[in-house]
């Protein structure tokens, strides 16, 4: 882009020649331009002098192409000054980014990146002109973060689109959109999104030395790969970064002092730095009232400590009965089966697992079939035959529930690895085994840090007016300080 540096993995530049038959054997031998069926060259003679434009079908847009090409064509009909044909051909390049490159190395990635390249015989600097049109889906409302009021688009694959949706929300002259390029082959374009005059300096070029020393091949995977580069989060299941597809979402950790970084054929921004209670909140929050809000994140948390320990608990009142009072004494199972409690709790659980993931490969129109296949034949004929008592079916069901009204969904799937050594402790040594996986537990999430992040703040370290935030959904404007951990240049959020 014009007014971007780019950062590449070359180091030794190739410069362009005078010569355009050099040049064209350098894009041959290079990128396979005549093999290669979608790299094209467009060559046309203006003012007596050859002129060569390189493409990538696909990738920039034909029209615009077109339009440019009947431009520099009609040169010939009204002008006769050859020396000056760079100067003039650039005046006639009717697009607002145009740019120079000097070397064949430069040329060749902004090619495969959907841009063009104008080559002009006797020169040895071209024009870049970017064309692109990228293949992809129009915004739309994402699938995991719905709201019942609010705006309806979303993120997509294309990171130009991206930009343009966080910036319309955001229309300060200090956002700043940085862009870089990673992966040896697959130069992925990413951008780092900040405010100037909030988010942390020490932070922003944190996120830039990592995301510059990120050393692969390619980014096939996008963002998700980046995220185990950038906090090296190794077989930690606790999400260190927060994802979001809603730029209403995005903007708001903007204000916060939050860096993003946007990564091009992905529909996800990562939130940067982030903590455990990052993850617990959900933009439907703060499209109702105060009070509404706060109710909803209640319920919410009630899901998140069900879906962690509602199963652990049941199992050690059934394996330890005589820990009920006598008013709770129905709980546990009423009647005997051959296959042990802890058992069916495994199958049980390893059995919602096969159905959300046949879900998500199954075709939408059969996947509301399955479940209702799944839910009552499976459920009720496995009680029937006596494999499950109706109590674990229960408890599993709530727990389960709790674990999709966990808002992020990867927290979703860390707290069901953890409710699952829980009950395993449970099982194996009954009250000091929840004991201990608790304090086990706790400890873990109390040694993570996050980009230098503390992740359970404001909890621990405690900070009272940070919590009660977490705690109550205030009022936008009862919230006149940024928060602390991202280290702020600006605290306030109202000016004065």
């Amino acid at each position: 882009m014009k007014g971007v540096s780019i950062v590449t993995a070359n180091t030794n530049k190739v410069p362009i020649s005078e010569k355009l038959v050099d040049n064209e054997k350098f894009f041959k031998e290079k990128i396979g331009v005549g093999t290669s069926f979608d790299l094209g060259v467009r060559k046309i003679h203006v003012l007596n002098r050859e002129v060569h434009i390189y493409y990538c079908t696909g990738l920039c847009d034909t029209q615009f192409l077109i339009e440019l090409l009947k431009q520099i064509v009609r040169i010939n009909d009204n002008e006769r000054q050859t020396a000056q044909a760079k100067q003039i051909i650039e005046n006639r390049l009717v697009h607002q980014q145009v740019s120079t490159v000097n070397n064949l190395d430069e040329a060749v990635d902004r090619l495969l990146s959907g841009l063009i390249i104008i080559l002009i015989e006797g020169e040895s600097t071209g024009f870049i002109v970017d064309v692109r049109s990228y293949p992809g889906r129009q915004p739309e409302e994402p699938d995991t973060e719905k709201v019942v009021r609010g705006a309806r688009d979303g993120y997509v694959e294309n990171i130009i689109i991206n930009t343009a949706l966080t910036r319309r929300r955001i229309r300060d002259e200090r956002l700043r959109f940085e862009i870089l390029q990673v992966g040896e082959r697959s130069k992925t374009d990413i951008c780092i999104a900040y405010i100037k005059d909030i988010a942390d300096p020490g932070l922003v070029e944190l996120v830039k030395k990592e995301l510059q020393q990120i050393n692969i091949d390619g980014l096939t995977m996008g963002d998700k790969t980046i995220e185990e580069f950038l906090v090296k989060q190794g077989y930690n299941p606790y999400p260190l970064v927060r994802y979001t597809e809603r730029p209403d979402v995005a903007a708001t950790h903007l204000l916060e002092g939050h860096v993003l970084i946007m990564v091009d054929t992905s529909p996800s921004v990562i939130i940067t730095p982030t903590t455990f209670f990052h993850h617990v909140q959900h933009a439907e929050e703060y499209r109702q009232s105060p009070a509404v809000g706060t109710f909803v994140r209640w319920v919410r948390f009630l899901g998140i400590l069900t879906s962690l320990f509602l199963l652990p608990l049941w199992v050690l009142f059934v394996l330890e009965p005589s820990l009920l009072p006598d008013k709770w004494a129905f709980i546990g199972p009423n009647k005997q089966t051959n296959i042990p409690v802890i058992i069916q709790v495994l199958i049980a659980d390893f059995g919602i697992e096969f159905l959300r993931m046949a879900a998500i490969h199954t075709p939408t129109p059969l996947s509301t079939a399955m479940g209702l296949i799944a839910a009552v034949l499976i459920g009720e004929i496995a009680i029937n035959v006596g494999l499950f008592v109706p109590e674990v079916i229960l408890y599993i069901s709530v727990s389960a529930i709790g674990s999709f009204a966990t808002p992020s969904y990867e927290l979703s799937i860390a707290n069901k690895i953890s409710r699952l050594f829980l009950v395993i402790a449970v099982a194996l040594f009954k009250v000091p085994g929840l004991v201990i996986g608790t304090t086990v537990y706790l400890l873990l999430l109390i040694r993570i840090r996050s980009l230098n992040t503390p992740y359970l703040w404001p909890f621990i370290p405690f900070d009272p007016a940070a919590f009660m935030q977490i705690i109550v959904r205030r009022s936008v404007a009862g919230a006149k300080v940024r928060p602390s951990i991202v280290h702020p240049q600006n605290r306030r959020r109202q000016p004065s």
